[in-house]
């Protein structure tokens, strides 16, 4: 078998007819994905739509080939309420067939730990538990997994917390300060956002796309704007893509500060932990100087962006720019230079290449483990389709290296953001989205500071969203932050959970 022969190739950011995506059995859909993924492709999402019939589901899979540039799909019809579980032979898919069974009700047989995702009622009718609608399970309803032996015990942690923290519970199986296994439960929220876009877009669709995760709103907003754009053959103009840029690499530039910050917190470095506290805010506000908000609401539209910049902005955000490097540099080298600080961070929740290959890693997490994972390299959209960035990668897998490729990615997004203020392109900064095609799918992808965002749409026949589906990439790494705390003393995880700093809002949709 060909691993591309039985899937459709695709482009970031393409529309395509539905009726042009491959309609296999699923026994055939099964092979494809794993012979797929066997052979380099990776999994950007897997997930459900309403069928002809009440008694059909379709399913859908993306896949992704870094090392060619491709993005492939394919689609079966699922009839009754069960179809096999491939978690066992690709695990990539362990998490999107437990979101199956709970959102469409179909029953992965050979799932090795089916439980619930986000405790929260069924989309249509009874779902694989035998939840009627409206009535979710309690997660300590649930079973958890445990160790048995002598002097093994269990901590729990959350979900409520002690800081300002979003609700998560995080349940340790340990032999005296050993961590033997971590099971992590979130889907406190039930926020529904997957569901409420549906029959979209309308006047509340771009402000749930810019709320999927709060630190990533231009993430998400941007991939959300190439889904409608490709939908509706409208490409944003060049001035417009470069303000995108900036921001995204704003976003970026902010939360990576930040987290640096919180990182030397965490192991109670104080002159790091300070000045960055100061400079997220000081990247924030450079945002809200793009379009008056610090988290860029507003900024990315359908058609382009929301806001055009005047000349005495570009010379005002370069001037702080050009003071943020500076202030930045001198914060972050304090951590490399400190040896009570490396003596923490290294071999500290350690990940190793192959695992985070295994278990589809994106973002600073994968790069952080020596996996050349970027969409602004692999799959460039918008202004990274004339800008390339040099993938920022470290090889420990530990949390120093999850730092240091934050550290690297600062040093790019400064150069990126410098250059497209100096450059940026004259015109027009929308132009008008008319409908959108009837019976389409379309696949965005966008590089979020945490890795991947993965915005899947189908229209019905009115072209209308029929189903719209994000894969945020905290959902692809949690189970990554589970297994970085295996054989670590309990007293790491505040230091490995903040290397990753993970989505709760991002994962629970």
């Amino acid at each position: 078998m060909n691993a591309s022969s039985s899937l459709l190739q695709l482009a970031n950011g393409q529309a395509v007819p539905l009726d042009e995506v491959p309609l296999l059995t699923p026994e055939d859909f099964g092979e494809t994905i794993c012979f797929s993924v066997e052979n380099g492709w990776r999994v950007n999402a897997c997930f459900a739509s309403a069928g002809a019939t009440p008694e059909q589901t379709e399913m859908y899979i993306v896949l992704a080939d870094d090392e060619e540039n491709r993005l492939g799909a394919a689609r079966t019809i699922v009839t009754g309420d069960s179809f096999p579980s491939l978690a066992t032979d690709c695990p990539q898919l362990h998490l999107f067939e437990r979101e199956i069974a709970e959102q469409f009700g179909l029953l992965p047989d050979g799932h090795p730990w089916f439980k619930p995702l986000r405790y929260r009622p069924s989309w249509i009718g009874r779902d694989a538990w035998g939840r009627k609608p409206g009535a979710p399970v309690q997660v300590g309803e649930t079973e958890f997994y445990s160790v048995n032996g002598a002097e093994v015990h269990e901590v729990a942690v959350g979900p409520v917390h002690a800081g300002v923290i979003e609700p998560g519970h995080f349940r340790f199986q340990c032999h005296g300060e050993e961590v033997f296994h971590l099971e992590i439960s979130l889907g406190y929220q039930h926020r529904g956002i997957e569901e409420a876009l549906r029959g979209g877009p309308n006047l509340r669709s771009l402000h749930y796309a810019q709320t999927l995760a709060g630190d990533t709103t231009i993430g998400h907003t941007a991939a959300y704007c190439l889904n409608l754009e490709a939908l509706s053959s409208c490409q944003a103009p060049a001035r417009a893509q470069s303000l995108r840029g900036i921001a995204l690499e704003l976003e970026r530039l902010a939360n990576h500060i930040g987290d640096l910050g919180a990182l030397a917190n965490d192991v109670g470095f104080l002159p790091t932990s300070s000045f960055c506290g100061r400079l997220r805010g000081d990247a924030l506000n450079m945002t809200a100087v793009l379009c008056g908000n610090r988290f860029g609401r507003g900024l990315a539209v359908p058609g382009g962006v929301g806001f055009d910049i005047e000349q005495k902005h570009i010379d005002d955000l370069l001037r702080r720019l050009d003071a943020l490097e500076s202030d930045t540099t001198n914060a972050v080298n304090l951590l490399w230079e400190t040896p009570s600080v490396m003596a923490r961070f290294e071999n500290t929740g350690t990940l190793g290449t192959e695992f985070c290959r295994e278990m589809g890693l994106v973002g600073p997490a994968a790069r952080a483990a020596g996996l050349s994972r970027d969409i602004r390299h692999d799959q460039p959209f918008g202004i990274y389709n004339f800008v390339h960035l040099p993938v920022s990668i470290w090889d420990s897998g530990d949390v120093f290296a999850r730092a240091y490729v934050r550290w690297l990615e600062i040093q790019q997004s400064f150069t990126f953001i410098r250059e497209q203020l100096r450059t940026l392109p004259g015109g027009q900064v929308r132009k008008p989205v008319g409908s959108l095609a009837a019976g389409r799918l379309a696949v965005s992808l966008t590089e979020g500071w945490r890795g991947e965002i993965c915005h899947v749409a189908l229209t019905d026949e009115t072209g209308r969203f029929a189903r719209y589906k994000v894969v945020d990439p905290s959902f692809h790494n949690w189970p990554g932050l589970a297994f970085a705390l295996r054989n670590q003393q309990i007293s790491d995880f505040p230091l490995c959970n903040k290397s990753f700093n993970l989505s709760y809002c991002g994962h629970d949709l």
